[in-house]
């Protein structure tokens, strides 16, 4: 594996948000992202006062090679979960909130149920709150799809990850075809949602097929996108093939936004959730129809 460039940096500044948001996150049971992912910008988000809630536990049924979160079989879901989790929002004050999950392929539905009433519940609890949803591909499942986008989240986001090529060596239990129609779906759902999807560099690939993908994604609705630098969680998962330097990740970006992305995000300590708010008020400013407002949208 290559050695970290002077460009990675992680910050470890810790102030009392960052004790907040511990302490409020765990005395719920709740999980994050941040933490089950080993995220490498959690104490400058945390910091912030903000976090991406990860729904349905901590134990994925799938095993994708990029990612440290714990797979196996899965407790029983949690229907306590959302109401948590809206307790959780109203301790961080939030304007926005993303909420991701573990892949549960057990259930029939992938687990989209609780998606959407933790999406209720926050709406009870924080009337203008913004919710982004970073959901699993749910197989496929179009009733389970529709279940989440009923829900109607400000964004929905689904992320493809990585370049076609490497799909079947990065996420064996995915399909690259198969998300690009999750995103598809979702941005052909009325009343509209911004969309957007992620995708990690330095897995191996090709700046053209970079630059195909985000064509690919473009093409299926997606108009927020971010690009991050991969790195290796632990030594279990896939080692990191390149570090991408800070000048590529901003020649992505111009090409992004050639495309016709209204949002984009792209630098080495980028990933799917960082500074979701800004980025989506970003987007807006490029395209303020990106979605439908819930307060002038006709269902």
């Amino acid at each position: 594996m290559p050695r970290i460039p002077e460009w990675i940096r992680l910050k470890w500044k810790v102030d009392s948000d960052f004790a907040k948001v511990h302490n409020l996150v765990g005395g719920l049971g709740l999980h994050t992202v941040c933490q089950s992912a080993k995220c490498p910008n959690i104490h400058e988000c945390w910091g912030a006062g903000t976090a991406t809630i990860m729904l349905l536990g901590n134990l994925c049924t799938r095993n994708c090679k990029f990612c440290s979160v714990p797979h196996g079989r899965p407790l029983a879901v949690d229907t306590g979960e959302p109401r948590r989790v809206a307790d959780a929002a109203r301790g961080m004050k939030l304007n926005h909130i993303v909420l991701t999950s573990v892949n549960r392929d057990d259930l029939p539905d992938g687990g989209a149920a609780i998606f959407a009433e933790t999406i209720v519940r926050l709406r009870e609890a924080i009337p203008g709150l913004k919710v982004e949803v970073l959901t699993p591909d749910f197989e496929g499942n179009e009733s389970a799809m529709r279940t989440v986008f009923e829900a109607w989240p400000d964004v929905f986001s689904h992320n493809i990850e990585t370049v076609e090529r490497l799909q079947a060596v990065i996420r064996p239990q995915a399909s690259y075809g198969r998300s690009l129609s999750v995103l598809r779906a979702a941005s052909e759902w009325r009343p509209k949602m911004a969309i957007k999807s992620g995708i990690m560099l330095g897995m191996g690939e090709t700046s053209d097929e970079v630059e195909q993908a985000m064509r690919d994604l473009f093409e299926a609705g997606c108009r927020i996108l971010t690009l991050g630098q991969y790195l290796q969680p632990t030594r279990h998962n896939r080692p990191v093939d390149r570090y991408v330097m800070p000048r590529e990740f901003d020649a992505y970006a111009a090409t992004a936004r050639q495309i016709g992305f209204a949002g984009v995000a792209s630098g080495p300590m980028v990933r799917s959730s960082y500074k979701a708010e800004e980025l989506l008020q970003s987007a807006l400013e490029q395209d303020p129809e990106l979605y439908a407002a819930r307060s002038s949208a006709v269902a």
